[in-house]
């Protein structure tokens, strides 16, 4: 149950920071947010204020921001739909009511044989069932329209939809979403340094010197450098652990600093074990920074750290090496939430900057329906000064939805077979 909760909470927060850069960025640039939804699915609850309904929906897997004129956004009227028209005291309709669970009881009965709430912002249909005369009715250019489900949303006008505002808006507000992303990883790290008994300084600095360990037999103390290991230069903490993994019981030089002084030791490995491997230990501990300045680098460097790893492993899908275990789908990120939920609220924090760099990252990558694909028909608009035709558009985003699914389709099996099927 600890694992479940955290999983939502988490993905929860990922999702709705995600969007919620793409709701600020389309509010911002003049594009109507006609929804911003929590979750995918049946609805459970809905709030609307300025303009936008604000849902809560069944699946805590996504969520996503509703904006007037995209390519989800679909609100077109059948012709045949029976709707029930709210009037205003200008006779304008105000509200278009095509959902059954919903009634109001000032609302005209009308069958809708055409509907235009786009550029002519008129409805023409038969009243009352007369079908005898087609009546039109003028919409108020802010009406709302309540859908099947029941969920009230603000019809979408030409002046206001996407497409309506500069290209350079559009990139904006499709690289909003990733950039909270990053935003939130680095703050995610920042706080997790404030968690932790200091922040490790990647360097050739010791910290603590463990007692009777090899190293205090040795001499060695806290703010000492080890330069090189047989021969090798260490010149941060990565090297320098890496480096004397690889002398397990072997006598070996370590040229050491110490103050102004440098000389060489010769030092001998315990050898350790693990997962039947031998790897050598000295007893020593990085050195950490108590600073306040070094808290806010970590989350910097904590993060770059993490797009590295995810470049390295994006880069393996184009040179090749590449292999599907490492992807992980939303099964994978369960599991993996699930082992460190058990470790506590830093690992969960740290875990979370992770997800976000991955999310923001990977919503980057230039295909189609992703938010990197549609930076880049941006860019394409930008360069030809004028859009690609829908049908081209469409068939391209089709395309990309389809890679998409696959792609889905086979690391969720895959993340099946390596977490539950043994």
């Amino acid at each position: 149950m600890t694992a479940i909760i955290t999983f939502i909470i988490v993905f929860g927060i990922l999702v709705i920071v995600h969007e919620f850069g793409h709701y600020y960025a389309a509010k911002k640039s003049g594009i109507l947010v006609r929804e911003f939804s929590v979750g995918m699915g049946p609805k459970l609850f809905a709030y609307r204020k300025n303009s936008t309904t604000y849902t809560l929906r069944l699946l805590p897997l996504g969520g996503y921001v509703r904006m007037a004129g995209a390519q989800e956004d679909d609100s077109e009227i059948q012709p045949g739909t029976m709707a029930s028209l709210v009037l205003n005291d200008e006779q304008k309709v105000r509200k278009i009511i095509t959902s059954s669970k919903v009634y109001d009881a000032n609302g005209v009965p009308v069958q809708i044989s055409k509907a235009d709430l786009v550029d002519a912002l008129t409805i023409e249909g038969y009243e009352n069932g007369d079908e005898t005369a087609i009546k039109t009715y003028s919409v108020d250019h802010d009406a709302t329209i309540v859908e099947e489900d029941g969920t009230e949303v603000q019809i979408a006008p030409r002046d206001v939809q996407l497409q309506s505002v500069s290209v350079w808006k559009r990139m904006i507000t499709n690289f909003a979403g990733p950039f909270n992303n990053f935003i939130l990883a680095i703050v995610c790290a920042i706080i997790a340094a404030f968690m932790m008994n200091g922040v490790i300084d990647n360097s050739n600095q010791l910290g603590q010197i463990q007692s009777g360990s090899v190293a205090a037999q040795a001499g060695l103390k806290a703010n000492d450098r080890i330069l090189a290991v047989g021969g090798h230069k260490t010149n941060d903490w990565t090297s320098l652990s890496t480096t004397i993994q690889n002398y397990p019981g072997k006598k070996t030089t370590f040229k050491i600093k110490s103050g102004n002084k440098v000389s060489n030791v010769t030092l001998t490995p315990k050898t350790i074990k693990s997962s039947g491997q031998k790897y050598g230990q000295i007893g020593i501990m990085p050195k950490r920074d108590y600073s306040f300045s070094a808290k806010i680098k970590y989350g910097f460097t904590y993060s770059w750290q993490t797009t590295v790893q995810i470049l390295h492993v994006l880069g393996k899908m184009v040179t090749g090496g590449f292999s599907i275990n490492q992807l992980s789908g939303p099964v994978g990120i369960y599991s993996m939430t699930s082992q460190v939920s058990s470790q506590g609220l830093l690992s969960i924090i740290l875990f979370m900057s992770m997800l976000s760099m991955n999310l923001g990252i990977v919503n980057l990558i230039p295909i189609p329906a992703l938010d990197g694909g549609k930076i880049l028909l941006n860019i394409i608009e930008a360069i030809r000064r004028k859009p690609l035709p829908e049908e081209y558009e469409n068939v391209i985003t089709l395309i990309g939805v389809g890679i998409l699914v696959l792609l889905m389709v086979a690391v969720t099996w895959n993340d099946i077979q390596r977490f539950f099927i043994k």
